[in-house]
């Protein structure tokens, strides 16, 4: 292994979505998203809690950010709300939007700190949603629209872009599971169509942002998945949770739930043939134009990633999953603490995918934090979890692969979808009735970290 260092110029920072921490969801002319008819519903949401007010980061973002600064970060992932810059979709332009997201970007830029702009975090149009959404083949046209209007408003500042985040959670929580929005559950045949569309939109956003783009620009993808790692170093381990991290799930309970049915197409043009064997009947007809689309040329690929499973080698068949121990460490959410993922994800994903740069887009722990007596927020078990995760990142860069940054996934507590107000992943504390922010250990923690670019874990 190769000394451990990150690159010198290492992209350190932090990530949030829009609709978890904004708030000020009908106001300066903003549209409905379906997230906004979503929490409605009585029982969606744990306590029936809404984003109404979140984190307030419409009227408190300069505090925000001068925070973020505070706390050393060189770069802030954000989203943007399509309804706040288009309310019905396409068509008519918000300006009051326009002006929140240039402030933000302005004040971001005032503080040293890199925006880097996720045009689609979920906050999907309830307009658009009505005209028949991801099952609607226009929907790659919308997308391209609102692309090219956030190019054409940004890109004079802004040259770090995503696409789109995590389709495995919004078109398998959002339509197949019914557990986020718009709480659907549809049918395979709609399934399948809605990923093929919201790839292509995806194809044609990326076309979008470089032909509207005022500077030269660099644009990505944020997918997630489970990630597999071998239970040892044995190489017939090793080549059996390879083979597991990119096959398709057998049943199609849960089949959006992986990494080769999303990034094949984007990455390599084509689908995964154990999914097309698997799931042909239900399929819809994926023309080479529809390929070559999908598969516009990225800059970078940004991945999320928080857990994982452990694999062997099967005696009769291609891998064994290796059940977990009793008492084995999860999050408040009990999520795994399996931080050799940040190490084999990675690795297998350059592997596979000719050595894409790569920035970790999201990765963080949930924990159940409070105030302590002396007014402080402690939270060793964050620290813990972020120093062994960012060890094994650092061990994948020794190794050759090409990571160019890591956000912390997220900067203050927030709205965490249908968990409500339940769980905190976030690096500043936020007490909810007051708005009040305590910055946490796990803060000053990894400003350390930025500081010595990873040096001191």
């Amino acid at each position: 292994m190769a000394a451990r260092a990150f690159r010198d110029d290492f992209v350190w920072g932090t990530a949030s979505s829009a609709y978890q921490i904004e708030g000020a969801v009908d106001v300066d002319g903003k549209g409905p998203s379906i997230w906004d008819v979503f929490v409605q519903e009585e029982g969606r949401i744990h306590e029936n809690r809404d984003a109404t007010v979140a984190c307030e980061f419409y009227t408190r973002y300069k505090d925000d950010i001068r925070l973020m600064k505070e706390c050393g970060m060189k770069a802030y992932r954000f989203s943007l709300n399509w309804t706040r810059i288009l309310p019905e979709g396409i068509g008519r332009v918000n300006e009051k939007g326009i002006e929140f997201y240039n402030n933000v970007i302005d004040e971001l830029i005032k503080n040293d700190i890199e925006p880097y702009i996720t045009l689609f975090h979920w906050e999907f149009p309830y307009a658009l949603h009505k005209k028949g959404g991801w099952l609607n083949d226009d929907v790659v046209d919308w997308f391209a629209e609102y692309a090219a209007l956030v190019a054409d408003r940004f890109s004079d500042r802004v040259n770090k872009f995503i696409t789109i985040n995590e389709p495995q959670c919004f078109i398998g929580l959002g339509y197949l599971k019914g557990c986020n929005a718009p709480g659907l559950s549809c049918l395979n045949a709609d399934l399948f169509q809605m990923a093929h569309n919201a790839l292509k939109a995806h194809g044609k956003a990326v076309q979008a942002i470089r032909a509207h783009a005022k500077q030269p620009v660099e644009v990505g993808f944020a997918p997630t998945g489970q990630i597999s790692f071998p239970e040892t170093l044995k190489p017939e381990d090793i080549e059996a949770t390879r083979k597991h991290l990119f096959s398709c799930p057998e049943g199609l309970g849960n089949w959006t739930w992986n990494l080769a049915w999303w990034m094949d197409p984007v990455l390599l043009g084509k689908y995964p043939e154990d999914g097309m064997r698997m799931y042909e009947k239900y399929l819809p007809n994926f023309t080479p134009e529809d390929m070559k689309l999908i598969s516009q040329p990225l800059d970078f690929l940004g991945q999320n990633i928080y857990n994982g499973e452990m694999i062997r080698a099967g005696k009769d068949k291609p891998w064994e999953i290796i059940t977990k121990c009793a008492g084995f460490p999860k999050t408040s959410m009990n999520w795994p603490v399996a931080y050799e993922c940040l190490y084999w994800g990675p690795k297998f994903i350059s592997e596979r995918y000719n050595h894409i740069p790569i920035y970790i887009t999201e990765n963080g722990m949930a924990c159940h934090d409070t105030i302590s007596l002396d007014g402080k927020v402690h939270d060793p078990n964050r620290i813990d979890f972020l120093a062994r995760y960012l060890m094994r990142l650092k061990d994948a860069v020794a190794d050759g692969v090409d990571v160019r940054g890591y956000f912390q996934w997220a900067f203050t507590d927030n709205f965490e979808w249908a968990e409500g107000y339940n769980e905190r992943f976030g690096l500043v504390y936020v007490d909810f009735p007051t708005q009040k922010r305590i910055v946490k250990d796990s803060a000053a923690w990894y400003r350390h970290v930025i500081e010595t670019n990873g040096k001191e874990l």
